[in-house]
């Protein structure tokens, strides 16, 4: 592959870091370094399992996941040319899997955008079941939000649920911030020219129906970034709430963001320093539970090096980069962490901008990572971002990388062939619910559920599910939507009886490996005087009328209903009349 291009200059005056010259560097590094070989495990099948011809588009990032509501996982592409200035635009093409890993372009006929996109991602933000589409544009234009049908088939709501407002986009990531139930939207801003300036990243909250306010005043530090490049969700300190990491390409300009539960942000101090971010992941790198940090090219000490923050709980970080072998100084761009050999750790790929193969380390299961070579097809290309899931099925997990800035442009797909199957049900943490007399409003249960590889919207699975059962009675279940990060969010409908209330939750992965959390139980209590329907401190003659339309059948609600047995033997008679009568003073 050759490069002729220079290093162009940001829009600050400050030269931007040549991502050629890396690529010739990173060359050299691979010939001296000594690495852990293994087996091959991951194949390149692009040109029969991609549509051919390659259209050679110019691709930011992806997005992997079901659009049509068949089982399997398809593909968004995120496309439009241009470093530093606008190039034509793109379309941001939709691959349908078949089931069997092989896709076709369908982006017409669903009605795919064009665009100058840096971000895509997917979400449900009307809770109707599918999942819907966020592009986030450059060159300080609108995002474009695709609204699904539920067959697949996409419908621009921009103009109509969107603020009128224009951006220097590179992610915008859903996430239900304020625990409201459904998906409201960060996005980065690099100002008014293009990304390499700066900007106030924005948060738009979401009214339930799938329209978007922008609230970035109220709930928003004060913080022009410059370079803004990446942006992620995850629940930092382990409350349940998504707190934010966003990355730039500036120096120590990279910022996390803790939520108070509320949707409201402050800036978390004491990060340690990173430099020229192009992208974070959150992971559990050992085995503790909690949110550690990967930064690619990050580092602070060793230009276009690595970054690895350990999490200590509280959402308190330290910079443990040195538990990369080898963690050289080569210009890479995206990584995703995964169990490629089911040990139950999380293992490692860097999307490389050259060199021969993306990067591959191996865990040792306390987060020291050493780079295993001979995994995957050796290629020569510029992946701008990577992804990991299982295409085929087979419960292994295959990788797809997007190419642009420079090379032919050809996405590529990477067969996982010999890997080892999945066989690791998810973790769960599941909150606990305090005692409470509220008896007319459901009760909110929230788990934190990791698996053996990430995206930016966790783990692939095949359903979430909330159990729970009222004074011992048979447990029913109810789905939990998607919050974002690793969180899962459920309901159990309002209990006017009271009673206590036991709960787990289960989670299904992609290969079909099924966890159930630990148990727990709340008690709803009620302090309303037996007698007193209408809860209004009393007995009187208002709820001797409230308890003849129960027995009559007329007055269904259901504290009403609850009260109305006052003697406790599970039936609404005569005898309860009775009971009555001996209360009213």
């Amino acid at each position: 592959m050759s490069h002729t291009s220079v290093a162009p200059v940001a829009s600050n005056g400050r030269r931007m870091i040549s991502r050629c010259s890396a690529f010739f560097f990173a060359i050299a590094i691979s010939v001296v370094c000594t690495d852990i070989t293994s087996a091959q495990i991951w194949v390149e099948q692009s040109t029969t399992r991609f549509p051919q011809p390659d259209p050679l588009d110019y691709t930011n990032q992806l997005t992997i996941g079901d659009l049509d509501g068949d089982g399997d996982l398809d593909i968004v592409w995120a496309n439009g040319g241009g470093f530093s200035s606008a190039g034509a635009p793109q379309v941001a093409r939709i691959y349908i899997n078949d089931g069997s890993g092989v896709f076709t372009d369908e982006s017409v006929a669903r009605g795919a955008a064009s665009g100058n996109f840096r971000g895509v991602e997917l979400g449900d933000i009307e809770n109707d079941g599918d999942l819907d589409i966020i592009l986030a544009q450059d060159f300080n234009r609108q995002p474009i939000l695709l609204v699904n049908n539920g067959l697949g088939v996409f419908t621009d709501g921009s103009a109509t649920r969107l603020p009128a407002l224009t951006l220097s986009c590179t992610r915008a990531q859903f996430g239900d911030i304020d625990n409201d139930g459904d998906l409201d939207l960060y996005l980065t801003n690099g100002g008014a020219v293009n990304r390499f300036g700066a900007g106030q990243n924005k948060i738009y909250v979401n009214n339930g129906a799938g329209i978007f306010t922008d609230e970035t005043a109220t709930r928003h530090p004060v913080a022009v970034l410059a370079e803004p490049m990446d942006a992620i969700f995850g629940d930092i300190d382990g409350d349940f709430d998504l707190d934010v990491r966003a990355a730039s390409t500036g120096v120590n300009l990279s910022r996390l963001y803790r939520n108070n539960g509320a949707g409201v942000f402050t800036t978390v101090a004491g990060v340690p320093n990173d430099r020229n971010a192009y992208s974070y992941d959150f992971g559990d790198i050992d085995g503790d539970g909690d949110l550690d940090m990967f930064g690619a090219n990050a580092s602070p000490t060793s230009l276009n090096a690595e970054f690895l923050l350990r999490n200590d709980g509280t959402g308190a970080y330290t910079d443990i980069s040195a538990n990369i072998s080898p963690n050289p100084t080569v210009d890479d761009n995206d990584s995703k962490f995964l169990d490629y050999d089911n040990d139950g750790d999380l293992d490692l790929i860097v999307a490389r901008l050259g060199g021969t193969a993306e990067r591959i380390y191996n865990n040792n299961g306390l987060g020291v990572f050493a780079e295993v070579t001979g995994l995957i097809t050796p290629i020569s290309d510029s992946s701008l971002d990577i992804k990991v899931a299982d295409l085929n099925g087979d419960g292994r997990l295959d990788i797809v990388t997007g190419q642009g800035e420079s090379g032919s442009f050809r996405n590529r797909v990477y067969m996982n062939t010999t890997g080892a199957v999945d066989t690791r049900a998810p973790t769960i943490r599941t909150e606990q619910l305090a005692n409470t007399m509220v008896i007319n409003a459901p009760y909110v249960v929230r788990a934190a559920i990791l698996d053996g590889m990430t995206s930016d919207r966790n783990f692939f699975d095949k359903g979430i599910e909330l159990h729970y059962s009222i004074e011992g009675g048979p447990f029913l279940q109810t789905p939990m939507q998607y919050s974002g990060g690793q969180i899962y969010r459920g309901s159990i409908p309002a209990e006017p009886c009271g009673g206590v209330v036991t709960y787990f939750v289960v989670a299904t992965d992609f290969a079909n490996n099924v966890a159930t959390s630990s148990t727990k139980s709340f008690t709803i209590s009620s302090l309303v005087t037996p007698g007193d329907f209408d809860a209004d401190g009393d007995v009187d003659e208002v709820d001797g009328t409230i308890l003849a339309s129960v027995l009559l059948g007329t007055d269904m609600n259901p504290a009403h209903l609850c009260r109305a047995d006052l003697n406790a033997d599970l039936l609404i008679d005569g005898l309860d009349i009775r009971v009555f009568v001996a209360l009213i003073p």
